[in-house]
């Protein structure tokens, strides 16, 4: 990653058709009180209406915008990484493209990274959301915080700024399953979260249903911990130590005579007891085959169909 320039804008376009344009005017508009040192990455995730059309006139008409074109919808955070890839920027802004990431705080978080930290997060202290998803996405953090033992603040996503630096490391992580606000977090440095304005949504409809959000949780709570294998080894263990009291309790009621048929007493003990050693086994044989799998998988996270510029 070179210095050619100050800052790139990496955005994740998808069934953007209508807010392309004003997308890069906003942008623009706001950068020109920044510096004239700029790049504006448009990453096309597959997206089955015309924001590609959309993207490659805005690319015809200004040099300082980069289309790139994923050849699937691979999903959102694949294509922020696509974006990352191409940035050449000092300094990096990710940013959703439905303009509830307000282009104007772009300055704000600037001005916040300039004191010296490494990440400044967008904070939306007001979000500007349809109830349903700010429930789900408050499950969503709640239940990915606990299960990777990570804390997770469900009023920042995407939307910040960063020191090539901490670009540079996230693009060094190997990982399948691409989870940008876990990655920023885990990789560290020195991280500042900024208060922000969250627009309403003026245009479209959220791609996030609460199946998406389910398989993102799914997928990112399995990428990102071992925690519900050891939940599932802590099961096992506590299913073998009920199956011993259990047994006792029938031991007792059997030697006050109150069980007669024969065969009962073992039968029950035998099938708690090794269902729950089962159970362990099994937990943990799926903690090494799961670091195996991940390892061993070697295919490319997205794969990228067209450049621009």
């Amino acid at each position: 990653m070179s210095n050619e320039v100050l800052i790139s804008i990496v955005s994740p376009v998808y069934k953007a058709e209508n807010i392309v344009e004003e997308l890069i005017f906003q942008i623009k508009d706001t950068l020109k009180e920044i510096s004239d040192d700029y790049e504006i990455i448009l990453v096309d995730d597959g997206s089955p209406d015309g924001s590609w059309n959309k993207v490659f006139e805005a690319c015809k008409k200004d040099k300082k915008i980069k289309g790139v074109k994923l050849s699937r919808n691979f999903g959102q955070h694949y294509a922020i990484t696509a974006g990352l890839e191409q940035a050449k920027g000092e300094w990096i802004v990710v940013m959703d493209c439905d303009l509830q990431d307000d282009p104007k705080e772009i300055k704000n978080l600037y001005s916040e990274i300039k004191k010296g930290y490494d990440s400044v997060l967008a904070r939306r202290v007001l979000r500007n959301d349809k109830y349903f998803k700010k429930i789900t996405s408050k499950l969503f953090y709640a239940v990915f915080g606990y299960l990777t033992g990570t804390k997770q603040d469900p009023s920042i996503a995407n939307y910040g700024i960063y020191n090539k630096k901490v670009i540079k490391a996230i693009l060094s992580m190997k990982d399948k399953v691409r989870y940008f606000p876990a990655m920023t977090q885990w990789v560290g440095f020195s991280i500042q979260r900024l208060d922000v304005k969250h627009n309403e949504r003026t245009i479209g409809e959220s791609t996030y249903n609460f199946r998406s959000l389910l398989k993102l949780a799914f997928n990112n709570i399995i990428a990102f911990s071992s925690k519900p294998l050891l939940l599932t080894i802590r099961l096992g263990l506590i299913i073998s130590t009920l199956s011993f009291m259990l047994g006792g309790f029938y031991f007792i009621m059997y030697l006050n005579g109150k069980i007669n048929e024969p065969g009962f007493l073992s039968l029950i003990i035998s099938i708690w007891f090794l269902g729950g050693i089962i159970i362990s086994i099994l937990g943990m044989i799926g903690l090494y085959i799961g670091k195996t799998f991940n390892q061993t998988k070697d295919r490319p996270s997205f794969i990228i169909d067209k450049l621009i510029n």
